[in-house]
């Protein structure tokens, strides 16, 4: 919990504050915060990551056919999450901290500088959006009655076309994540709402397909 609290919160950090303030702030202001600041959040974020993941798989391992379809589905999300921070977030957000740094130093700014920027805020949109229902389900999975919570062992659980939608639509949204668009998750209120809609649709269909 505690690693997972320092991920979820500096992604938040990133995503409501740290990118309004960069909209706002002047170039050497902007320039100041990636070259100390954000290399630090940035550490902070892929290791709370990391150990999020790793202590999530222990304990979905030890609770083995005990889980259900909720935090099932809460743990995909997680792992997309993970996946995205240590392979699309952190690679690009080195290119755009070694360009910013070679600015400071007098230098020009790496030609895929704008790019890989780019990059790294769509993947950090696309997990602020999976954020939402992650935690929900997370939390459905023992607080909330319905067929979503039956354990996967059992029968009248989650109906088979029930988890290939719910799989289908988050895999598409990963594949935007990689090579779309943010879309309506440009702005802070866009990224939340959507991300309560996906929650509502993803419950709707486990609970009525």
């Amino acid at each position: 919990m505690f690693a997972g609290v320092i991920w979820i919160g500096i992604l938040y950090y990133f995503n409501f504050v740290q990118t309004e303030y960069f909209k706002e702030t002047s170039a050497d202001g902007k320039s100041a915060a990636i070259s100390k600041l954000v290399p630090r959040a940035l550490w902070w974020f892929r290791y709370g990551a990391l150990f999020t993941f790793i202590s999530g798989t222990i304990l979905a391992a030890y609770l083995g056919g005990a889980i259900n379809y909720y935090i099932t589905l809460g743990m995909v999300m997680g792992t997309l999450m993970f996946l995205n921070v240590w392979l699309i977030i952190w690679p690009n957000q080195k290119i755009v901290i070694a360009s910013n740094d070679q600015v400071l130093g007098g230098g020009e700014a790496l030609p895929g500088a704008a790019g890989a920027l780019g990059k790294a805020g769509l993947a950090s949109r696309t997990n602020t959006l999976f954020s939402l229902p992650m935690l929900f389900f997370m939390g459905a999975s023992g607080h909330l009655s319905g067929i979503g919570r039956i354990p996967l062992s059992s029968e009248g659980g989650a109906s088979s076309s029930a988890i290939l939608l719910t799989l289908l639509l988050v895999a598409a949204l990963e594949i935007n994540a990689i090579k779309g668009k943010t879309g309506p998750m440009t702005s802070v209120t866009g990224v939340i709402h959507c991300g309560i809609g996906l929650m509502a649709v993803l419950l709707v269909l486990i609970e009525f397909v």
